[in-house]
């Protein structure tokens, strides 16, 4: 099922889909210029504390290409998310956590959808925090659906992860309730706890107004996995062509812990970025132009016209 809608850029279109996942209801929203046949597919994954269309559809006055999926589909992509069972538009009345396995069941209805609606098969998928955890898993499950992945403030063991130490002190309290109450002063939170200085107070206030504006409370299960079940993603079965991101001052995406799992990707197509400036929400950061071209720039690499069979 879905609905057209024109967004304020009258060159881009935004369409709203539904689809079930067994009796949970998800919602997924996918927006294009002129017709969404025959362009590369970007599926975009949210975190941990706000659904998908804050993170990767978000509008700030005066700031320009605040809205990653706008600045994609005027590049020639058709660019989906979806909000994970748990958060934003879709369902949220399960008796669970919504953990990151969970999530990733979520990613598989969601392109069984779009196979059927659009015929599309394979997608550049970003993952950004434990949205990254939710698409490495799906990868590995479904490699012939992610043709790029894309792991933004990604974990592995967590090994060297001041914020995962600070939050592990909470555990007991994750593990006593399927949802946490979220507010203003939480969201704020997400962009002082490694590096004030990397976001805009404005960019910070629209992002708080659009999370709050879905949702009063989050799942708890991302968080509960973060902090006691890492590692929940084995990089030698993920197969696909990958990017690891890491910001400058992320207190989650270790820089060890992330060159390790980097060493141990067995496609000889991947590339490991650090990104100046920025903490944890790069593209609420200040430097997103800079995250933009960099995802840009791996999503259309060339096919290379040598491969040397078994080489690494």
């Amino acid at each position: 099922m879905s609905a057209v809608q024109k967004t304020h850029d009258d060159e881009v279109q935004g369409v709203e889909h539904w689809t079930n996942k067994g009796d949970v209801r998800l919602f997924m929203w996918e927006k294009f210029v002129g017709t969404p046949d025959n362009k590369p597919a970007v599926l975009f994954v949210h975190g941990s504390s706000m659904a998908s269309q804050p993170t990767f559809d978000l509008t700030v006055p005066g700031r320009a290409d605040s809205s990653v999926m706008d600045w994609f589909a005027k590049r020639g992509f058709v660019c989906w998310c979806v909000d994970m069972e748990g958060y934003g538009r879709s369902d949220k009345t399960r008796d669970i956590t919504c953990d990151i396995s969970n999530g990733a069941d979520d990613l598989a209805a969601a392109t069984d959808y779009i196979r059927r609606t659009r015929g599309i098969a394979s997608f550049l998928t970003y993952g950004i925090s434990s949205g990254a955890l939710r698409a490495a898993l799906f990868a590995q499950r479904y490699p012939d659906r992610v043709s790029r992945l894309a792991l933004d403030a990604f974990v592995w063991t967590g090994e060297g992860a001041h914020t995962l130490e600070q939050r592990r002190k909470k555990l007991p309290e994750f593990l006593s309730s399927n949802r946490r109450a979220i507010d203003r002063a939480y969201v704020y939170s997400i962009f002082e706890r490694d590096h004030a200085d990397c976001a805009e107070k404005r960019v910070v206030e629209a992002f708080a107004d659009a999370i709050l504006a879905l949702d009063d409370s989050m799942p708890n299960g991302t968080y509960i996995d973060m902090c006691s079940k890492l590692p929940l993603v084995d990089p030698e079965k993920i197969t696909v062509p990958t990017v690891v991101l890491r910001g400058q001052f992320d207190g989650i995406a270790a820089f060890d812990d992330l060159i390790e799992f980097f060493k141990l990707l067995p496609h000889p197509d991947k590339q490991f970025t650090m990104l100046n400036g920025i903490s944890h929400a790069s593209f609420q950061q200040k430097n997103y132009m800079m995250v933009y071209q960099i995802l840009h720039a791996y999503f259309t690499q060339p096919a290379p016209v040598y491969v040397s069979a078994g080489a690494h």
